[in-house]
Formats: C-alpha cells, sequence, structure tokens
C-alpha cells in the first residue's frame, strides 16, 4: 500500500518553499505616485507568502530562492530570518531580484501588473547548481506553484530537478497552480510543461480554469457568469475526477473560488469532499497573497492531519482575511483566523446543496 498524504504528514518535519522572491511595487495611480515621490514596496512571492503564513502558525518552514550577494538581499534575508524562516537554503547568484508593478486596488489576475523579472538572480538558475539533498535535510514536504516553470526554460527544468530530489526522498509534495499568462513567453505552452511537474504531485490547489490552462483538462464551466456555487462544485468534482484518473499520485485537491462579492473552496481529500462556508467579501483591502494564504492553510491542516471540513474551513478563512491585510503575506495567527471563522454566520455542507 501506498503512503497517503497523512501517512508522510505524520512524519513532521519542515515545510519547503521553493520559488523566486520578489519586490512589489505598489503605485496610487492618478499620478499620485509621482506627485507624491513615493511607492510602497513589499517583499514577497507566492511561495514566500506560504512559508510566511506557515511560520506564522507555528509550522516549521524553510525558504528557497536565489538572490545577489549585496547589502538589500542580506537585509530581505533578515526580514525573512526575524519572522522565525530558515533561510539556510538561499542562494546567492545573479545581479538582481525580480520586481513587478501593480497599482493599488488590483491584483495580480488583473491586466494592470507589469513584470520586471529577466534576468533575475532566481531566473538565471540552471539545473546542477542547487545541492538538492542538502537543501532538503530535516524536510518532510515540498511546495512550489506554476508561477516558476513560467518563466523559463531552466527555471522549468530546476523545478523538476528539485522536485525528483524531493521525491526521492519520500516528501510529500503540493502544487499550487498559478497562471500567470504574461509569464508564459518563452516558446512554451504551460501544457507543455506543467503535466510532467504534476506528476511527482500528492496535494494540489486550483480551479477549474486553471487546471484547463496549465494541464489540458476542459473545465466544464467556461465562465462563472450567471453560476451558481452549485455549478461550481459540480465542475469542480468533474474537473477532479479527471486530475486523479490522470495524475494517480493526487490524493488531495481543493480548489478556490473568488467572485466579485463571495468566496469559497471545495477540498477532496482522499475521496472525502468538504466545501468551506461561504464568505461574503465586503471588507477588501489587498487581494495579493490570499491564495498563497488559502495554500499554507491547506498545508497546514494537510500536515496537522486535521478532519477535511475544518481543513477547508480554515484554509478559506484564511485567504478571506488576508484580504483585510495590506501587503503580500498574512499577519493573523491561528486564533486570530478561527475567530473570523466562527463570526462568519454563513455555512454549508456538500450534502445540503445536492
Amino acid at each position: 500500500m501506498s503512503e497517503t498524504v497523512n501517512d508522510k504528514a505524520g512524519m513532521k518535519g519542515t515545510v519547503f518553499c521553493f520559488g523566486e522572491i520578489l519586490l512589489r511595487f505598489s503605485p496610487e495611480l492618478g499620478r499620485e505616485w509621482i506627485k507624491n515621490e513615493q511607492v510602497p514596496v513589499y517583499v514577497g512571492g507566492a511561495e514566500l507568502n506560504v512559508a510566511t503564513a506557515l511560520s506564522k502558525w507555528n509550522i516549521p518552514s524553510k525558504y528557497f530562492t536565489a538572490v545577489p550577494d549585496n547589502n538589500l538581499s542580506k537585509e530581505i534575508i533578515e526580514d525573512i530570518r526575524a519572522k522565525k524562516i530558515d533561510v539556510s537554503a538561499i542562494h546567492f547568484s545573479g545581479n538582481r531580484i525580480g520586481t513587478y508593478y501593480l497599482p493599488q486596488g488590483t491584483d495580480l489576475k488583473n491586466a494592470g501588473a507589469i513584470y520586471d523579472r529577466a534576468h533575475s538572480s532566481f531566473s538565471e538558475l540552471k539545473p546542477g547548481m542547487i545541492d538538492w539533498s542538502k537543501a532538503l535535510e530535516g524536510c518532510s514536504w515540498f511546495h512550489f506553484s506554476a508561477i516558476s516553470p513560467a518563466l523559463n526554460t531552466d527555471a522549468a527544468l530546476v523545478c523538476k530537478e528539485a522536485l525528483e530530489a524531493a521525491s526521492a526522498k519520500g516528501l510529500t509534495i503540493s502544487v499550487d497552480l498559478n497562471y500567470r499568462a504574461k509569464l508564459w513567453q518563452y516558446g512554451k505552452q504551460p501544457v507543455e510543461v506543467m503535466p510532467a511537474l504534476v506528476e511527482y504531485c500528492d496535494v494540489l490547489m486550483g480551479n477549474i480554469w486553471a487546471v484547463e490552462q496549465l494541464l489540458g483538462i476542459d473545465s466544464p464551466l467556461k465562465d462563472s457568469i450567471g453560476k451558481n456555487w452549485e455549478d461550481f462544485i459540480q465542475a469542480s468534482l468533474h474537473s477532479m475526477k479527471q486530475l486523479q484518473s490522470r495524475f494517480l499520485k493526487l490524493q488531495s485537491l481543493a480548489f478556490t473560488f473568488r467572485m466579485d462579492h463571495a468566496y469559497f473552496a471545495i477540498l477532496n481529500h482522499l475521496e472525502e469532499i468538504a466545501v468551506s462556508k461561504l464568505f461574503i467579501l465586503d471588507k477588501v483591502t489587498d487581494k495579493v497573497g490570499s491564495g498563497d494564504c488559502f495554500m499554507g492553510g491547506l498545508i497546514r491542516g494537510l500536515y496537522k492531519q486535521l478532519d477535511p471540513q475544518e481543513i477547508i474551513n480554515f484554509a478559506a478563512a484564511a485567504a478571506v482575511s488576508k484580504m483585510q491585510v495590506k501587503g503580500d503575506a498574512t499577519d493573523k495567527t491561528e486564533s486570530d483566523i478561527v475567530e473570523f471563522l466562527n463570526q462568519n454566520t454563513s455555512s454549508s455542507s456538500f450534502s445540503a446543496m445536492k
């Protein structure tokens, strides 16, 4: 019998998060950033946001990225270390940290995002540069997202190299199917790259459209217009079934749905289905990083071997509460999120929506 996610998670150890560190410049439009001669800068990146959430919730996390060997990098690393994240695997190479510009009030799904990541230290990593056996020492979980292999061929190969090493060590492997159309510009379509990486994964997060765009599995719904959440749930179950038949290692799949004014998520963990509470989005400060916070909540729940309903409710509540926090990562403790979850009066169960 093959190991389950719970069997592996029971080994504990550190969660290793692999991905590019980024500086987010968030200008206030209407030329206010020019008039005021200032632009807020946030340190983030999808995988660092996950590591930050996990560390905040007392789950040991380790972060891998590549940065130039200069004083700015060292200040950033010290800030990460101060959050009790293991930074010992961070690789010094190259000449620059990747950046992107995102006007205030928008998010990464908006056309307003402007990337400036070419020739960054992370994007210039090549296979053979990292001793993965040493980097993964003491770890029981490996997490990455679809953002890294979207950068260039070498980044995709380095990602695969890391996955091979993590798999050989028996780590639980999770992927966030972040889709960034602007990043896939090196001659490869996502469906030519991502399926080979997802083959290594035990845990997958995304939604029906990301699965279609990145893995080539057709979505039962082409858009969300006029659809209710029962439509989304049935479409999710259909998509999850297709994923499980194609990627036999997958044991836990979570899909999120963020509409204009509502948010919910669905989890299929070892064939047990759980649907989160429905959250009303009546206060949104910063949408960036909400999906990363959900991913952190999902890893937390699986790592601690919690009940699927508890896992999905906490993860969804973590994502929605992050939208009330300015910056890339959450600052909410576990007790903050549990309190937020308990204050939400909307509840549901899958059986109640049949």
